[in-house]
């Protein structure tokens, strides 16, 4: 497994030494700054150096935070846009032809808020919004060699600048399981598109709980 970090190295470093512990040379970290698109396909072919091939990609890199309107900045914009959104277009395009030759699968990491609006999140919405058409968009273009789809969370983990106690029970108020999910939930999903779904792409699957049909 190929980790990917900008700058939590710490964490990488230690989910890789878990993940060895478990098959010994199993995961190896790779540091790049999503961004640069032209240092992608440095980076795919790095993972595909150390592998010696490339099966799934997962792009579930993330910029999150408010950007209400009257404030926004165009440093905001290209953040997360790039992230979002940039950043998975490039990584799959660099990726493909390694990709292509496996019969491989991609599965990129949306968002519920992709459909509806969530407040003062105006450029976050509309990148993943774009992410979710990229899902469908490269769904066909790639077909038949290489299954792409999303997965959009829902509630999965609360935002870590914080969120009051207030907020917290009113998003589990709209939500028919009434509780939040578990970063589990969201590995499964993505464990069931590249291993089990062999005649699903195109598709973003809603884990949240029913939020998206509820509120």
């Amino acid at each position: 497994m190929a980790i990917h970090h900008r700058g939590s190295a710490d964490e990488a470093h230690r989910l890789r030494d878990m993940l060895n512990t478990r098959r010994n040379n199993s995961a190896e970290i790779f540091e790049a700054d999503l961004a640069r698109a032209e240092r992608l396909p440095a980076l795919i072919e790095s993972v595909v150096d150390w592998a010696g091939t490339l099966d799934i990609l997962v792009n579930n890199a993330s910029s999150f935070y408010p950007t209400p309107l009257g404030s926004v900045t165009e440093a905001q914009w290209d953040d997360l846009v790039g992230t979002n959104l940039k950043a998975p277009m490039f990584l799959s395009q660099a990726a493909w032809p390694h990709l292509r030759r496996q019969g491989g699968s991609i599965v990129n990491l949306v968002d519920v808020h992709a459909r509806r609006p969530l407040r003062d999140h105006a450029v976050y919405g509309s990148a993943k919004a774009g992410l979710e058409m990229l899902t469908r968009s490269l769904a066909k273009d790639m077909a038949p060699d290489v299954r792409v789809n999303g997965v959009a969370p829902g509630a999965i983990l609360w935002p870590e600048r914080g969120m009051n106690e207030v907020v917290k029970r009113k998003i589990i108020e709209q939500i028919p399981l009434k509780r939040s999910g578990l970063p589990d939930d969201i590995a499964g999903c993505v464990l069931y598109l590249v291993r089990d779904a062999a005649y699903v792409t195109g598709q973003v699957i809603a884990v949240d709980g029913g939020r998206s049909i509820g509120w």
